[in-house]
């Protein structure tokens, strides 16, 4: 197994630790919002440390182009679902991002990149719990940005259904 899959299991193995420290929370900010908030942002750095050493030390697999994607998914949509519990982020908007992650990797499987404005929303959201005017930003950039990826992936690979 090459370093970089390690630190993508690595990003897989923080979830539960981040949605455990979240619910110490109660949606309320204080030591655990910042600890869940820490622990996040580590995960998601991950992210980027991952690729870097899998493009530049030549440890690109076919499990690093499986389980990376997946496991930002699962760190973004685990924070997502925290918020929608606490009812600071809507269930509608959930679906929507769901609907297009489930459409893309399932294109993806035909045609054999969100962008870090989820990450970066969702720790601003933890930074500042409860602030409805930033929740309500963050889930528009969100969505803004989960349509918008989603339909740009489907125009570029529209050939791999349809070709």
């Amino acid at each position: 197994m090459t370093s970089a899959s390690k630190i993508t299991i690595l990003r897989v193995l923080l979830i539960p630790f981040y949605m455990a420290a979240m619910y110490m929370t109660g949606g309320e900010s204080g030591v655990w919002m910042w600890f869940s908030l820490a622990i996040f942002i580590v995960a998601s750095l991950t992210d980027f440390v991952d690729g870097y050493i899998a493009r530049n030390y030549n440890q690109t697999t076919d499990f690093g182009k499986f389980l990376d994607p997946l496991a930002d998914k699962l760190l973004t949509i685990a924070a997502m679902c925290m918020f929608c519990q606490w009812g600071s982020f809507p269930a509608w908007a959930l679906m929507i991002v769901l609907t297009r992650e489930f459409a893309v990797t399932g294109l993806r499987l035909v045609a054999v990149q969100k962008g870090n404005s989820t990450m970066v929303g969702l720790c601003a959201m933890m930074v500042f719990p409860g602030v409805a005017w930033l929740n309500w930003l963050v889930i528009a950039v969100i969505v803004v940005t989960t349509v918008y990826s989603g339909v740009e992936y489907f125009v570029k690979n529209w050939k791999c259904l349809w070709g």
